[in-house]
């Protein structure tokens, strides 16, 4: 074979993965929320804290009217290495502050250094350009303040676009 054969094969080979369409795992990173959840009278003597987190469902590209849609990974990190955070509420808001959704209907439990993610699929537009997430939460702690990050992404083709967001606390 030829030098220049064996570099349009490899060529076609890179063009033909970079065009082909995702796959979805198998193996599902999806958290059942519901077996996680503690009881309320728990967190009677815990303060609750709060910590708004922006997320981004789509951009805006060249102007006003192109946008591109974005797949956002919402973590919520317990940063203790002994005692569980207790995630109240994980409400989703849109640009114009309507509630989209309470991914946390029950209180729930993420253990020591654990790690827990709400997926915003890519073809979800709800929140829009201007989405965010208020998340209530406890910790017998005072020290320990959890970290709450999004990683927005889209691909397509050979082009890729990522960033992402960390929360603040507020109160």
């Amino acid at each position: 074979m030829s030098y220049k054969s064996a570099t349009y094969c490899i060529t076609l080979v890179f063009v033909l993965i970079a065009c082909s369409k995702h796959k979805k795992s198998p193996i599902s990173n999806e958290v059942n929320f519901d077996n996680r959840t503690v009881l309320l009278s728990k967190f009677d003597s815990l303060p609750v804290n709060g910590t708004y987190l922006s997320v981004y469902s789509e951009i805006y590209s060249y102007s006003q009217d192109i946008t591109h849609n974005l797949t956002a990974t919402v973590s919520m990190r317990n940063t203790s290495t002994t005692d569980s955070l207790y995630i109240l509420e994980a409400e989703y808001y849109d640009t114009h502050g309507k509630t989209v959704k309470n991914y946390v209907s029950k209180p729930i439990f993420i253990a020591p250094m654990e790690t827990l993610h709400i997926v915003i699929d890519e073809d979800n537009k709800d929140g829009g350009s201007g989405a965010n997430f208020l998340f209530k939460w406890a910790t017998n702690e005072e020290k320990s303040i959890p970290l709450f990050e999004a990683i927005m992404i889209s691909t397509s083709g050979s082009q890729g676009l990522s960033f992402t967001t960390t929360g603040k606390k507020i109160f």
